[in-house]
């Protein structure tokens, strides 16, 4: 039977029952001291992937391309080929370069700036 042939009396007695149910439910949880309710489904953690890791398939890819580009007759392909075949050994990454961090005083300078542009725009 569906929901939309029930009668506005059946759907309140199965609220009813709902509610009894969750109570119930709470109850248990608390004399067993364990919760019955359903476990939280934490999402799935998003797999990432070094940089040497993506040194690596980079350094595949350039010599994938190197050797198309040799097939074709490309002189410079042989070049490139040799020069990934090299750089095919264990990856050293340097660390990412410090970001650039604006002064107190840079920041309220742009902003005065920017202030006069738009009270000019505005007359």
């Amino acid at each position: 039977m569906s929901i939309t042939n029930l009668s506005a009396q059946q759907l309140r007695q199965a609220a009813n029952l709902k509610e009894k149910i969750a109570g119930l439910e709470n109850k248990l949880a608390a004399i067993l001291g364990s919760g019955t309710k359903a476990a939280v489904v934490k999402p799935a953690k998003k797999r990432g992937m070094s940089a040497a890791g993506r040194a690596r398939i980079a350094a595949a890819a350039k010599l994938r391309w190197a050797k198309v580009r040799a097939a074709k007759g490309k002189s410079v392909a042989e070049k490139v080929i040799q020069a990934v075949k090299k750089s095919a050994k264990p990856v050293v990454v340097k660390p990412a370069k410090k970001k650039f961090k604006m002064s107190a005083a840079a920041k309220a300078k742009l902003s005065a700036l920017m202030k006069a542009r738009w009270a000019a725009k505005k007359k």
